[in-house]
């Protein structure tokens, strides 16, 4: 050090002393801690919430230091400055945003409000950028000193953990995804289409023949998935793609799913496979309905009739007694509180009612395995082959011995559907063929969809007929009153661990469009399944 200087330790902080000792005057050196801050000397750490005045300097400071571009600064004056730090420079330097101009809300507490006015700039082309958000002001827990609670969210609101901000060329043309008879499809109209569109642009957008733009994006570093585009700088040309969905079902359907949370809902064409709509309301954004893995219920039962007829066990006038509860294997199934015993039963009137307890007391006659033969090669499910042109989940019946074989013939246990697949069973029921579901053509990229055998003729009209009566007389009647034409359906509902409610589930049928949905925590299958499905078959006439 230089002459008059001395270096002192005070409170664990380092010091410098300026000029002579009798002037006993120290400068403290600022030193980063773990809150991204700094200590000083002779000020006591403050303790609980962050007073308003704090919060009020706090923002201050971080929104100016932001707005000047000193990433640095900015990322001092929060609780993670390494990480904020990253973020905040590649706001400026990787996603080429200037001209910032923040202007902060009402405090709600230690909750600021803001709105972000700015510029992305990009190879001669600049597009105003405009967006809202909020960030919270607490208490470095090693300083004591009020700071910005670091989230990703506090620079962008679309921004998650791992993510980042970035302006380039695009990694995929944009598509312009139409529907069957050439409507347009974009996410503003059809929300829950937003994730597959840009599953879609990642997988066909060179196949479609359009030209990459510049565009401001979210990059998803820590997962697989593609670009967000926030903001198109340079029109790229977009390629056309084809789907098979109909924008008429998919508007019915985003309405339908809109009226219970945590739904999903799948329409497809019986008689070639076609999609014609997918939908999902959920707060995780999860496409639930081709790729949720749960158990379906006594929707399942639909399968299981198929079984019990294929192996010559019943068949729709045959018997199927329902008593109040039965035992299989130790384990003891009842069946809806309220369900009157019918020891002379039909199959038909057991799978109408959805009795447990009918189909619980016919598999002595078949195997472990039974089950899981006929969902794959009657129904083409559990073979994890469909291509169905973005990721989806073809549903699982495993061989389960002990309990679960009395289970899953009734939708429990070990089995794992989605409405995709359930949507596809009812397809096969009443036709007779498994016809793999598909959104876009197999011939765009030399797909092979799966195959199956399909049903006996007889089996399916069988099916197609306990469907009939289940709409008209049965469990479905009140859900599907009111529809016209030809109809069929299946309630079902799902207990799941951990869960007060069971899941509902409902698949149905009206003339060449078959439907199937789940509610989280809905109930009875006809309570919120059953009104989503109705509403998307009376789409589709």
């Amino acid at each position: 050090m230089g002459k008059g200087v001395k270096a002192a330790v005070i409170g664990g902080v380092f010091a410098v002393m300026v000029g002579g000792a009798g002037y006993g005057a120290y400068n403290v050196v600022s030193a980063l801690d773990g809150d991204g801050g700094s200590g000083s000397a002779g000020t006591a750490k403050k303790s609980g919430p962050p007073s308003g005045d704090e919060v009020a300097e706090t923002t201050e400071k971080f929104f100016a230091a932001w707005e000047k571009g000193d990433a640095t600064t900015a990322a001092s004056l929060t609780n993670n400055a390494a990480t904020a730090g990253t973020l905040l420079t590649a706001y400026g330097e990787d996603a080429h945003i200037t001209g910032v101009e923040i202007t902060p809300g009402t405090a709600a507490g230690t909750a600021v409000p803001f709105t972000v006015k700015a510029k992305v700039s990009y190879e001669g082309t600049t597009k105003p950028l405009s967006y809202r958000s909020t960030l919270t002001v607490v208490r470095g827990e090693t300083t004591g000193r009020a700071l910005v609670d670091w989230e990703p969210s506090v620079v962008h609101p679309d921004l998650k953990d791992g993510d980042t901000l970035v302006t380039t060329e695009s990694a995929t043309p944009q598509i312009q995804a139409v529907d069957r008879d050439g409507t347009v499809l974009t996410k503003e109209k059809y929300p829950s289409l937003g994730p597959i569109l840009a599953k879609l642009r990642e997988k066909y957008g060179d196949e479609a023949g359009g030209t990459p733009g510049v565009e401001l994006a979210v990059r998803h570093t820590a997962a697989n998935a593609p670009d967000t585009p926030l903001l198109t700088l340079t029109e790229g040309k977009p390629g056309k793609l084809t789907t098979t969905l109909s924008a008429s079902v998919q508007a019915a359907a985003e309405k339908a799913v809109k009226r219970y949370g945590e739904s999903s809902v799948v329409a497809v064409k019986p008689s070639t496979g076609e999609v014609l709509a997918v939908a999902n309301n959920r707060a995780d954004g999860f496409n639930a309905a081709f790729q949720g893995k749960v158990a379906p219920g006594s929707t399942m039962k639909i399968i299981t009739a198929a079984m019990l007829i294929d192996n010559d066990v019943t068949s729709m006038d045959g018997p199927a007694p329902c008593p109040d509860s039965a035992v299989w294997q130790g384990q003891t199934f009842k069946n809806l509180t309220g369900m009157k015993p019918n020891e002379g039963a039909t199959l038909a009137n057991t799978f109408m009612r959805s009795c447990n307890t009918g189909f619980i007391k016919l598999i002595d006659d078949v195997t472990d395995a039974s089950l899981t033969t006929e969902a794959q090669e009657r129904f083409g499910l559990g073979q994890d082959n469909w291509q169905t042109g973005i990721v989806s989940f073809d549903g699982s019946v495993p061989a389960s011995p002990g309990p679960d074989r009395a289970a899953n013939a009734i939708g429990q246990g070990q089995v794992q559907m989605n409405p995709l697949n359930m949507a596809s069973v009812t397809a096969t029921a009443i036709t007779g063929e498994f016809r793999q579901p598909y959104l876009v053509p197999f011939d765009l990229d030399d797909r092979k969809p799966a195959t199956a055998k399909g049903l006996p003729q007889s089996t399916a009209s069988q099916l197609k007929q306990m469907m009939r009566l289940t709409a008209t007389q049965g469990t479905a009647m009140e859900a599907m009153s009111g529809l016209s034409g030809d109809i069929g359906a299946k309630t079902g509902s799902a207990e799941v661990d951990g869960q007060a409610t069971s899941n509902s589930w409902f698949t149905g049928f009206r003339d060449d469009i078959a439907a199937a949905a789940m509610t989280e925590e809905g109930g009875h299958g006809g309570d919120a399944a059953g009104p989503i499905v109705a509403d998307v078959l009376r789409a589709g006439g």
